[in-house]
């Protein structure tokens, strides 16, 4: 039978049940390889309740150091019957099925391509441990100890996490250290050697291993923010969890012991983003962290602030939709909810970090975009990038770096006679001066309104005031496009007639399909789209190709109809493939539908150059 073998190079998806605490056995396998200089990329997907559903556990492992999610499954640990028979079709050929077979199942059940490979774990459990509680988690332990045997996955590295995760803890690193002994051991002496093999490498560099969420909200604090108000809401509750630790440590006055910050929890999420915007209106910079049914409530709030213009920043961090859909899978489903949130004509910044280093980048840059452009910016996140750990670059920051507070009028300026007007636009580009309360006792006061209104804040209902006021508001979004992030371009080895757009998560899996399918003689340009407004610059690139696939993980294209509508891209250039189904996006996914697409032009592979 034919047997996958690899080394450095697979996919190991782990089964189980919520709230059995395998989510943290299964973390140990991804973070022990790491320590072997091995990149690796885990995923957790997790049902929406607190225990009693399936639940996976990706690990993607490739000194190569692709970090999206490839397809297929190398060798599934299959811990939970009620998903047996999916998980063992996810198996590719000449794969591996760990199982605990304390209870043989029929032959039936299996599959005659694959490996078996049967270990009486619940046994083992029952033989070691008499309290039940003991017996589930141990049950863990035992298979981490036996896939350490069978992977080649250095135990000492295992041990030296438990030894920090117990840390002052003596019986349960001892029980751990216990367990994990024990299931080496008898894979070591019943098991068969298998074709996957971890080998000790030096690929990983000065990488970090963190998550987006905790990379935003260190962002918002290297970034200046001062206000924090927040509902929870999954994914995007640990945003701000992770802002709290943060302050407690390093927003807190060394002389009184003072906070110097404010973090509210505030009773729901039209409660937060109305905290946010008088914060900014007070001239605090200020944030909130939420996800899709949390951008839905906050609309009104949010077109006050674009037309009173005032700071925020929003941080979405996207899950499935609509209504409240499916709360723990990723999509990037909120790109037109957000570019338009509010009635009338509203606009808004966006941003699309691809990982949690531009998490932590784009966050920051929010807040000075959002006090530079006095208007919401959001930063673009979801449940891929915001809620599993990620290899990225370090995080840097100039601490000469001074914050753009955009155009303040101080009190000098007012003593001196300035003509003020909250919107008077006196540079030609939009943005207009504003004043922070109390700046002088007489001078630069005006009325914050949602209403219409003149250059200098006086209720108006004139449609002359009305339209200058919304051409204004035009001008200055046009500004925007030469604050926010420039598109990423990454051309391809030989001239390319057609190229992708991409964004976002997609990016890891793109990156390796690209690989992929220039290995295959199809060769594409490549843009990955990080704001918005758009920059000219996409425009021409799209012009520049006979066609372009838009890759979304979403169901209706929503960044095709944010390039059409807002880049003035003609819908024929445009191919839209999405992937929706609430799961990463994988390579494979996209090496098949662009290989497809292009095969369906007519375009031989091997010809796809351009002279």
């Amino acid at each position: 039978m034919q047997k996958i073998e690899a080394v450095n190079d697979f996919v190991i998806k782990f089964a189980n049940i919520n709230g059995s605490g395998s989510a943290s056995a299964n973390e140990l396998v991804a973070r022990a390889i790491l320590r072997m200089g091995v990149p690796v990329s885990p995923r957790n997907i997790f049902p929406s309740n607190i225990q009693g559903l399936p639940t996976w556990f990706e690990v993607r492992v490739t000194e190569r150091g692709y970090l999206g999610r490839r397809g297929g499954v190398d060798m599934m640990v299959a811990m939970n019957p009620q998903t047996w028979d999916q998980d063992v079709r996810e198996v590719e050929t000449g794969g591996y099925l760990f199982y605990d077979n304390s209870r043989p199942l029929p032959r039936s059940r299996s599959r005659d391509d694959i490996h078996v490979i049967g270990m009486p774990l619940t046994e083992l459990c029952n033989n070691a441990y008499s309290d039940p509680r003991q017996r589930q988690l141990f049950k863990n332990i035992i298979y981490v100890g036996a896939l350490a045997h069978l992977l080649d996955i250095e135990a000492g590295e295992i041990e030296k996490l438990f030894a920090q995760q117990f840390k002052g803890k003596e019986k349960l690193l001892d029980a751990n250290v216990q367990a994990l002994a024990v299931g080496r051991d008898y894979a070591r002496e019943h098991l068969k050697p298998i074709g996957l093999k971890v080998e000790r490498r030096d690929k990983v560099g000065d990488h970090i291993f963190v998550d987006g969420n905790t990379a935003a909200a260190l962002g918002c604090v290297y970034g200046g923010a001062t206000v924090c108000a927040w509902y929870p809401i999954t994914p995007s509750s640990s945003v701000a969890e992770a802002f709290i630790r943060f302050t407690q440590k390093l927003r807190v006055d060394p002389a009184t012991g003072q906070q110097r910050c404010a973090v509210v929890q505030a009773e729901d999420e039209l409660a937060s983003i109305g905290m946010v915007v008088g914060a900014g209106w007070n001239g605090a910079r200020a944030f909130t962290a939420t996800s899709g049914p949390g951008i839905s409530l906050m609309s009104e709030f949010i077109g006050l602030a674009f037309f009173a213009e005032i700071p925020a920043v929003l941080i979405n961090v996207q899950r499935g939709g609509p209504s409240t859909g499916m709360p723990t899978r990723t999509q990037q489903s909120d790109i037109l909810a957000c570019a338009y949130a509010s009635h009338g004509d509203t606009r808004h910044v966006l941003l699309f970090p691809e990982d949690p280093y531009e998490c932590f980048e784009l966050s920051a840059q929010a807040l000075d975009l959002a006090e530079r452009l006095q208007t919401p910016v959001f930063v673009m996140s979801d449940l891929d990038i915001g809620m599993n750990q990620r290899l990225c670059r370090p995080f840097a920051w100039d601490d000469s770096v001074e914050y753009d507070r955009g155009k303040v009028m101080t009190h000098d300026a007012l003593d001196a006679g300035t003509d003020f007007g909250r919107y008077l636009d006196v540079d030609g580009d939009g943005i207009t001066y504003r004043t922070y309360p109390g700046t002088h006792p007489t001078k630069g006061g005006y009325f914050t309104r949602g209403t219409t209104k003149n250059a200098y804040a006086g209720y108006s209902e004139a449609g002359p005031d009305y339209v200058d006021n919304m051409q204004r508001l035009r001008r200055k979004f046009e500004t925007a496009k030469s604050l926010v992030p420039l598109p990423v371009l990454t051309a391809a080895k030989y001239p390319a007639r057609f190229a992708v757009i991409f964004y976002g998560s997609t990016s890891p899996a793109m990156h390796e399909a690209l690989d992929t399918l220039a290995e295959d003689g199809i060769y594409l340009n490549a843009l990955r789209v990080r704001a918005f407004p758009f920059q000219n610059e996409i425009a021409d690139f799209i012009a520049a190709h006979s066609k372009v696939f838009v890759f979304e993980q979403n169901m209706d294209g929503q960044l095709s109809t944010l390039l059409i509508n807002e880049a003035g891209v003609e819908p024929h250039s445009l191919v839209t493939v999405v992937h929706y189904d609430g799961t990463p996006i994988t390579a494979r996914f996209i090496t098949q539908e662009i290989a497809n697409r292009v095969a369906r032009l007519n375009v031989h592979p091997l010809k796809d150059r351009v002279a």
